[in-house]
């Protein structure tokens, strides 16, 4: 029987990172980061509590990514969620899934109000490819 996209996502759900394979948008060139995930049905969700980093602004421009959790491989289109309530929705799976990230986005968010860097929280749903 063949394992499916489902399958192969709720084996790896519960890692912490995924390595994100993206483009630049500038050289051309593949770039790899670790970031966080969740698995969402059939897609992966990846937050970012600074939308101007390079990895985003690269996958911005060039949505197709390759991603690695464990041992599983997997490819697809990347979109930038631009709705509140998009963002919303996955900064809550975010801080059911890591623990640590509400107090994370919390003191991040107090920088910002006084001065002291950018919160700019943005997220990505990446839907598969076979």
């Amino acid at each position: 029987m063949a394992t499916t996209v489902s399958d192969r996502l709720q084996k790896v759900a519960d890692r912490s990172t995924v390595q994100l394979t993206h483009i630049g948008r500038k050289s051309g060139k593949a770039h790899q980061v670790t970031i966080w995930f969740v698995v969402q049905g059939e897609k992966i969700l990846l937050p970012t509590s600074n939308i101007d980093r390079n990895w985003v602004r690269n996958v911005r421009k060039a949505p197709h990514v390759e991603l690695s959790i464990g041992a599983e491989k997997f490819a697809g289109e990347a979109r930038f969620l631009d709705s509140a309530a998009d963002r919303e929705r996955v900064e809550a799976v975010v801080r059911r899934k890591y623990r640590i990230a509400a107090r994370i986005l919390a003191l991040l968010r107090l920088f910002a109000a006084i001065g002291l860097g950018t919160f700019n929280y943005g997220a990505f749903e990446v839907s598969l490819s076979g």
